[in-house]
């Protein structure tokens, strides 16, 4: 799930003078607040299966390790979508662009919704892993073409904070429907959702020819740069943590803490206000204390994990551990984008598009990593496991120059 609220810097302004550097309207927060829809339609789409592990699983005969899947695909289709698309798609207007993969990923959560059998549910996460990477790659740069420029930065806030959300609304939103009315009525209405959203677009988003393209030859000449070779082995290794970890969170809470569908709600909850609050304290401390911000919050990641197993057995115990890790964790993509950034000031949109890439490639080998470990063994040893890779990735941020 790429950059949060707090990235401003991430978005290029127009050139002047370029082919698409007209002034934009002066109103033209409709078309931020579509974006930021689409934007929240995606991250709540892409992690609502976190809610919905088991009893899809249930549905399909299928063990949590191998309903993870589920998260696995759209992280891995995602990583190649970013630069692909950012390359390929250079003259097409982009809100053309916008509104097909709306109809896209309406698709991909209906065919979930009447999916006969696993194979289908997985076909439509590739669909939903392909709008990830192209949405992201053409939508984090749109803010300074929507509002003026002087409104840019708030614009671009307001877009990044649909991810968050997605976390605190979309998926406990997703899992109290699930129970109430089925799993299969969670995406339809996520689908009709989209529908919404992709009228919004056409409305209220003016036509937006293209202005820039990364080349590839751009993506290679930072992948050569030291500090971007640090930030990718760091945002490696606290993804796969979380990821390897938090997406068999929901079982974990089920089978160790005891806890019934409702309070897993609740906590789900809890944990995504608290990714809110670590999401703005990262924005307010990085740009002053990079590497300290990124080293606590690996170490409070770290913590929460290696402790759950322990502290996690009682309610009460598991759920502060929940609030530790969502501070934590809402911190990491923060951290992670401003590191990339930093490390390519000449080039924000490039660094943009791999530090979504790297992002979601991580994303997806988390979940496969974590599940293998839930099938192998359990939740509890999966817990460890990821609490120790947090660790290494806090180590190499200290040892960073």
């Amino acid at each position: 799930m790429p950059a949060p609220a707090s990235t401003p810097s991430s978005t290029s302004p127009s050139a002047p003078g370029s082919a698409a550097g007209r002034r934009p309207p002066l109103n033209g927060w409709p078309a931020v607040l579509s974006v930021t829809m689409g934007i929240f339609c995606i991250v709540t789409t892409e992690i609502l299966p976190i809610g919905l592990l088991t009893p899809i699983g249930d549905t399909f005969a299928l063990s949590d390790g191998t309903s993870g899947l589920m998260m696995t695909l759209p992280g891995i289709l995602a990583a190649v979508a970013a630069p692909t698309v950012t390359v390929t798609t250079g003259r097409v207007d982009r809100r053309r662009m916008l509104c097909a993969l709306m109809l896209v990923l309406a698709l991909a959560n209906f065919l979930a919704a009447i999916a006969p059998g696993y194979w289908l549910m997985l076909v439509s996460r590739v669909l939903v892993g392909l709008v990830i990477g192209a949405f992201w790659s053409i939508g984090a740069g749109l803010a300074a073409r929507l509002v003026p420029e002087a409104q840019a930065g708030r614009a671009t806030a307001v877009i990044f904070s649909a991810v968050p959300l997605g976390s605190v609304l979309g998926v406990p939103a997703g899992t109290l429907l699930g129970q109430l009315a089925g799993w299969r009525t969670v995406f339809i209405a996520m689908g009709a959702l989209t529908l919404a959203v992709f009228v919004a677009l056409v409305v209220s988003v003016p036509p937006l020819p293209p202005e820039r393209v990364t080349r590839l030859t751009v993506l290679r000449d930072l992948l050569g740069t030291a500090r971007v070779r640090v930030g990718l082995l760091a945002t490696f290794l606290i993804v796969t943590a979380h990821f390897g970890t938090y997406t068999y969170v929901t079982p974990f809470l089920a089978d160790v803490t005891h806890a019934g569908p409702r309070l897993i709600t609740v906590f789900l909850l809890a944990y995504g206000v608290a990714g809110i609050l670590g999401n703005f304290l990262a924005g307010a401390w990085v740009r002053r204390e990079l590497r300290g911000t990124f080293t606590v919050a690996a170490s409070l990641l770290a913590a929460a994990t290696l402790l759950l197993p322990v502290l996690g057995t009682g309610k009460a115990g598991a759920f502060v551990l929940l609030l530790v890790w969502g501070v934590a964790y809402g911190a990491v993509p923060v951290c992670s984008q401003t590191w990339f950034v930093t490390a390519a000031p000449g080039a924000p949109e490039a660094a943009s598009v791999l530090f979504t890439s790297s992002f979601q490639a991580t994303f997806a080998f988390g979940a496969l990593a974590g599940g293998a470990v839930v099938d192998a063994v359990s939740t509890t040893v999966a817990m460890t496991l990821g609490g120790t890779v947090a660790v290494l990735a806090a180590l190499t941020v200290i040892r960073s120059d």
